[in-house]
């Protein structure tokens, strides 16, 4: 008796269904994208419960918008835009500063005044890599909760989640220019606070701060 291999619908699949008002393809679609919205929103916030409202936040935003999306980029950098922009809410909320646009862009396309750290080594690993790693998980996430909002955004979804220059662009409604030099920046600066313990403390150097 042959069996026949049923393929599990893809994102887009599930997709289309719940604009053509399919519940149970929207629920599974959420299904799928849960771990990754609210990983996201945690490592934002650093809060269960902000983290929570930000991933509810953002499935209802996706539950009123669906009709919206041109499927232009993939659904998780659509889900990971909505994601970031609910928990930066929340994060400004409490911390009692006026929310402004992510695409607020000051003179951040150039490299003269990103700051050299006074210790560089070369890390064992990626820094992507690294992130995956549970041991380094506490002293990245003490890391990045000292940097500021929008390095730390960039980082997150860059270097944390895995996204492309592109779609951290996309999700952050940046230039690809803007995401390269904020991620420069936060990449320097968890560099200098984690290179003494991950890096090779034989090839660390004192460096000089030029910036030509």
């Amino acid at each position: 008796m042959e069996s026949h291999h049923v393929e599990e619908p893809t994102q887009f699949d599930l997709l289309r269904g719940a604009k053509a008002g399919n519940f149970s393809a929207f629920q599974q679609l959420l299904n799928i994208l849960q771990p990754r919205v609210y990983g996201l929103a945690w490592r934002i916030l650093q809060q269960q419960q902000d983290a929570e409202d930000a991933t509810q936040q953002t499935f209802l935003a996706m539950i009123e918008h669906i009709a919206d999306f041109r499927e232009e980029s993939s659904i998780a950098t659509w889900a990971m835009k909505i994601a970031s922009n609910n928990a930066l809410k929340i994060l400004r909320k409490r911390r009692g500063l006026n929310v402004i646009s992510l695409s607020q862009i000051q003179s951040e396309d150039q490299y003269s005044d990103v700051p050299t750290p006074d210790f560089i080594a070369p890390w064992a690993k990626p820094a992507d890599e690294l992130a995956q790693e549970a041991e380094v998980q506490a002293e990245l996430d003490t890391a990045l909760s000292q940097l500021d909002d929008k390095y730390r955004l960039v980082f997150i979804l860059r270097d944390v989640e895995g996204l492309s220059v592109r779609e951290t662009a996309e999700a952050l409604e940046l230039t690809e220019s803007t995401v390269k030099v904020r991620l420069l920046r936060a990449r320097l600066a968890l560099r200098e606070r984690l290179t003494r313990k991950f890096g090779n403390a034989l090839q660390v150097v004192k460096t000089t701060h030029n910036h030509s």
